[in-house]
């Protein structure tokens, strides 16, 4: 039996999707081998490719622009002094620099005003099917300025729910909706089996949801 139309387009997408995670990937390993050998134009070159993702993963934990960017420095500093223990053959260098990333805030966080809500970091779940994605608790990017304007003020209303989920479920949703990360991937990152990571994501996304429709009502009252 066939695909259909429908099935052909997502295959197409998934592979799309793929493919322009290897060419990013070994975009990456390519400068990090020319920075160790001394190209300082490579170094800009890693900067340049994961600053986004260094900083929204800061920012969504720390819920502070100010914090996200002293700590997005902290994390390159940290980055900069360890390139040479990066090994291709473990991981990806987008998984390894999300490790190094995801460290230092636990790090941060514990030694800081965070420390409590540190504390069940990395508490142990059961196994639980994924649930639903958090884009579908995210508007759709709309065309008009009212919709563009409703847009934002819905990803506003999510980030300050993530503000509120536990440390464990915060960034295995942010790895895996926010971040675009495979289970394998955040497996390697918190260190977790993959069924762990699944339970997180799906507990996480049904307290997030939980919260936005507490929101809702609010604002409707």
């Amino acid at each position: 039996m066939g695909f259909g139309a429908s099935g052909i387009a997502l295959v197409e997408v998934g592979r799309n999707f793929t493919e322009r995670r290897l060419d990013e990937n070994q975009a990456l390993a390519l400068s990090v081998r020319r920075c160790v050998a001394g190209d300082t134009a490579a170094w800009e070159d890693i900067v340049r490719q994961t600053n986004r993702r260094i900083y929204n993963l800061c920012y969504r934990f720390s819920g502070s622009p100010d914090d996200a960017q002293d700590l997005t420095q902290e994390v390159f500093i940290k980055i900069y002094r360890t390139l040479g223990s990066f090994d291709s053959g473990k991981a990806s260098f987008v998984t390894w620099v999300t490790t190094v990333t995801r460290n230092l805030l636990v790090d941060h966080f514990r030694k800081g005003k965070y420390d409590r809500m540190t504390d069940s970091l990395d508490a142990p779940m059961g196994d639980e099917e994924d649930g639903l994605a958090l884009g579908s608790q995210i508007a759709d990017k709309g065309q008009t300025p009212d919709e563009r304007l409703e847009s934002r003020e819905t990803k506003e209303l999510v980030h300050k729910a993530l503000q509120k989920l536990s440390p464990e479920l915060r960034e295995a949703v942010i790895l895996r909706d926010l971040q675009d990360m495979d289970y394998k991937e955040i497996s390697q990152i918190l260190k977790i089996p993959e069924g762990t990571v699944k339970s997180r994501i799906n507990r996480g996304r049904t307290e997030l949801a939980r919260l936005l429709q507490r929101s809702n009502r609010q604002v409707g009252e």
